[in-house]
C-alpha cells in the first residue's frame, strides 16, 4: 500500500547573530544555513498494518508525514501510496487518508461538532446513507452521543481529541496518520483512544502510521516500528527484535530472609542491597538470568523473585546515545 524509495528533504534556515545591528543587516541581508530534515529514507507498509514511526525531536518524523500526506514536496526520491503520488495526485490522494495532529484541529471551535461534522460530509461529497452509517459507529464506539452537540471549545482535550480522530474517518480513508493522538490526556482517555484505534484496524483493515513520544502507545498498538534519527531511518522490526538487539539488561529483585553480609555477583551490578531484598542489573550477552539466581540462593535464603526487562523507552535512548543523536 505504501512504498517509500530514497525520500530526501532540506530546508533553508535563516541565521543571524543576536543584537541591534545585526537585526538591520538582517533586512537587507540574510545568511541561511541549509538542514537536512531527512537523507534517503525507504520503506514499505502492507495493507492493514498499525506502524510506530518514532524518533526524538527533530528527527524528521514530522517532515516524512508531511510528504506522505502530500503537504511537502521531497527533493529527492518517490513516493507511492495507493498508487498515487500524495503531491502531484492530492485531489484525489486525500479522499483516501486522515489525518489527526494532536496539537492541531480540523473542528471549527465555536459551533457544535456536528455541524463540523456535516461541513466535513460535505467537503468529502460523502453519499448520505455511508454518512450516516459511519457516524452511528463513530458515536457508538467513540462515545460522542453527550458531546457531540457541544461547542468545540467547552471540550476537554481528551473529548476534542475523540472528536478529532472521528472527523479523520467521517469519509472511511484506508490511511490513517496519527500524530501524538494521546498528548495531554488522562489514562482513561488514552486507554480508550487506543481501544479504538485497535478495533478501526481490526473490523475495517484501515492502515494506521503512528507517531509519538508515548512509547506506551506504541507497544499497546504498533505490530512494528521505524525508528528515525537525525534525518536517517535506524531500525525497521518489530519490539522484540528491538528488545534483543538492544535490550540485553534485565532488572532483577530479590526478597529474601535477613543477610547481613555482603552479596559476591561476579558480572553482575548490585542496584541497591538491604538485609532482605537486593535489585540487580544484569547484561544477559554476559550473564544468564538462571544463573544468577542460583549464585543467589547459595549465598541467601530466597522468598520472592522478580524479573523485569529493559523499559522500551530506556532500549531508545540508549540506541540514540549509540548514534549520538
Amino acid at each position: 500500500m505504501i512504498e517509500v524509495n530514497g525520500i530526501s528533504k532540506s530546508f533553508l534556515v535563516a541565521k543571524r547573530p543576536s543584537g541591534l545591528w545585526h537585526a538591520v543587516k538582517s533586512v537587507f541581508h540574510r545568511e541561511y544555513t541549509t538542514v537536512e530534515a531527512i537523507k534517503d529514507i525507504s520503506f514499505t507498509i502492507p495493507a492493514g498494518e498499525i506502524v510506530g514511526y518514532i524518533g526524538p525531536n527533530g528527527a524528521g518524523k514530522s517532515t516524512t508525514i508531511k510528504i506522505m500526506s502530500g503537504i511537502l514536496v521531497p527533493d529527492h526520491g518517490t513516493c507511492s501510496i495507493m498508487g498515487y503520488t500524495p503531491w502531484e495526485d492530492r485531489t484525489l490522494y486525500v479522499k483516501n487518508i486522515g489525518v489527526v495532529f494532536g496539537q492541531r484541529t480540523q473542528l471549527w471551535w465555536d459551533v457544535p461538532v456536528m455541524d463540523s461534522y456535516e461541513l466535513l460530509r460535505d467537503i468529502y461529497k460523502i453519499p448520505e446513507h455511508s454518512y450516516k452509517a459511519t457516524l452511528e459507529l463513530l458515536i457508538e464506539t467513540l462515545d460522542l452521543s453527550e458531546i457531540i452537540h457541544t461547542p468545540v471549545r467547552q471540550l476537554s482535550l481528551g473529548q476534542r481529541m475523540r472528536c478529532e480522530i472521528g472527523a479523520s474517518l467521517l469519509h472511511s480513508p484506508d490511511i490513517l496518520f496519527l500524530d501524538e493522538p494521546t498528548i495531554g490526556l488522562d489514562a482513561v482517555s488514552k486507554i480508550a483512544v487506543r481501544q479504538f484505534i485497535q478495533r478501526i484496524n481490526k473490523e475495517r483493515g484501515i492502515t494506521i502510521i503512528l507517531t509519538t513520544h508515548d512509547m506506551n502507545d506504541i507497544e499497546a498498538l504498533a505490530e512494528r516500528i521505524l525508528l528515525i534519527g537525525k534525518g536517517t531511518l535506524l531500525y525497521d522490526g518489530n519490539i522484540q527484535g528491538l528488545r534483543g538487539k538492544f535490550g540485553t539488561r534485565r532488572t532483577i529483585t530479590a526478597e529474601y530472609q535477613d543477610y547481613d553480609q555482603p552479596l559476591h555477583l561476579p558480572e553482575v551490578s548490585i542496584l541497591s542491597t538491604t538485609a532482605n531484598r537486593a535489585i540487580l542489573s544484569v547484561d544477559t550477552e554476559l550473564t544468564n538470568v538462571s544463573d544468577v539466581i542460583s549464585q543467589l540462593a547459595n549465598q541467601v535464603q530466597l522468598m520472592d523473585v522478580t524479573i523485569q526487562a529493559q523499559p522500551i523507552e530506556d532500549i531508545i535512548v540508549q540506541m540514540y546515545k549509540e548514534y549520538q543523536l
